[in-house]
């Protein structure tokens, strides 16, 4: 649930005072770097003068304000660097100097031609949270190789997967669901990393490989029979992979119900009055079911489509039985339980006007994490960050006038 303001808890989040140098674009880094922000991190993200490529994607206000960009990059202050030239890099090494966290998503390669891997990195500042999330493993043969998310979800079985469980043909997940997870990933991560330093004292290398990080995804539940060696039988958790494992048809729309452990499925079937079903071996225990699941869920789904949503909706509430509507995207706008907990807030962007967005899902007690700074202008803050770390008036005025670095405002004037 979101957390509204708690008037005892100080400013800021867990994390305040913890200064992130993001220089990460599209999704899987910012949505790391996110996370830190929403929770009080200062997160400065370095972007080049052309800007993060989300800034560009879908239906916007103002050129270079997207959707996606304004959810990923909220609670973060926006500087322009061109990283090519010798004055942004120098500036960039300033900003290191006096950072706690650096993320990047660039290909080893590329990070290392930019003179930011972490050997060059840490002699800048030994106290530094290095990490790296990026496609595969630099100890294997696709070292290097670009990754996007639809390219990982094919290269660790989920479109594979989609079509075992009854997809005409391999489809990806319609969520950039592997950009997420290992975002998530690199978030905590860095969370244990700034945890052991605090300990030792001492910064560290994380390296978050999408490929492999997937993979262990997918694999912790469809392993399966190929856990054991020899094999106890094949790959794939059949519950996940039946046909039947979907919304179920009911009279008048779908609903999502899950028929799972012994007392739902007693109570159940007492309720419909399928007694001879209570001793079927078929419906015995969790073992029984799930060896014989599409039967399972062949004889729910034809069950179900003899009465209405609201009918079974309130049977299933009535015997404790998990279910819930099937929403769509528009209707969980107006979910009555994301109302409840105040989920959406309409927030007021000083540029885009009002839009609405959601804060953390976690409750804090101890801690504020209900303030939303709204995500940058390209290159809003380079000039205040820049001045935070010691450039003076003529020092940004060089670095503007030579395209090294660029701010929002029009011209190259500073005041002193």
């Amino acid at each position: 649930m979101t957390n509204p303001p708690n008037q005892t808890a100080p400013a800021g989040g867990p994390l305040a005072g913890v200064r992130v140098i993001d220089l990460s674009t599209v999704l899987m880094g910012p949505y790391a770097t996110q996370i830190f922000g929403d929770h009080g991190a200062d997160v400065i993200k370095i972007e080049s003068p052309e800007g993060d490529s989300t800034r560009w994607i879908g239906p916007g206000r103002h050129p270079g304000m997207g959707p996606l960009f304004l959810h990923l990059n909220r609670n973060k202050r926006s500087v322009v660097l061109d990283l090519k030239t010798a004055q942004g890099a120098a500036a960039m090494r300033r900003l290191i100097e006096g950072a706690d966290v650096f993320v990047h998503n660039l290909r080893p390669a590329s990070i290392t031609r930019l003179g930011l891997d972490y050997e060059s990195v840490s002699a800048i500042n030994p106290r530094i949270i290095w990490c790296g999330v990026y496609g595969y493993g630099e100890d294997g043969p696709y070292a290097g190789r670009p990754a996007y998310d639809d390219l990982i979800q094919g290269a660790v079985g989920i479109a594979d997967l989609q079509q075992r469980s009854g997809a005409s043909e391999p489809r990806y997940v319609p969520l950039t669901i592997a950009d997420r997870m290992v975002g998530l990933h690199a978030a905590h991560s860095v969370a244990m990393a700034l945890y052991g330093r605090e300990r030792t004292g001492r910064g560290c290398r994380i390296d978050v490989p999408m490929f492999e990080t997937m993979a262990s995804v997918v694999l912790s539940d469809h392993l399966y029979g190929r856990t054991f060696e020899p094999p106890s039988g094949d790959a794939g958790y059949v519950r996940l992979l039946s046909p039947g494992r979907r919304p179920y048809e009911t009279s008048d729309g779908h609903i999502c119900a899950l028929v799972y452990n012994d007392g739902h499925w007693q109570r159940f079937l007492r309720a419909i009055e399928r007694d001879d079903l209570r001793t079927d071996p078929r419906f015995a225990d969790l073992s029984s079911r799930t060896r014989h699941i599409d039967e399972v869920y062949g004889f729910l789904g034809q069950t179900l489509r003899g009465q209405s949503s609201d009918h079974w909706l309130a049977l299933f509430e009535q015997i404790d039985v998990p279910a819930v509507p099937l929403n769509s995207i528009e209707s969980l706008l107006d979910d009555p339980h994301l109302a409840a907990v105040g989920f959406f807030r309409q927030v007021e962007h000083p540029c885009e006007g009002e839009i609405r967005t959601f804060g953390t899902s976690a409750r804090w007690v101890g801690y504020d994490v209900s303030q939303l700074a709204p995500a940058p202008r390209l290159g809003e803050h380079t000039e205040s960050v820049l001045r935070e770390c010691g450039f003076d008036a003529s020092a940004l005025v060089s670095l503007l006038v030579s395209g090294a670095a660029v701010s929002e405002a029009a011209g190259v004037q500073v005041s002193a």
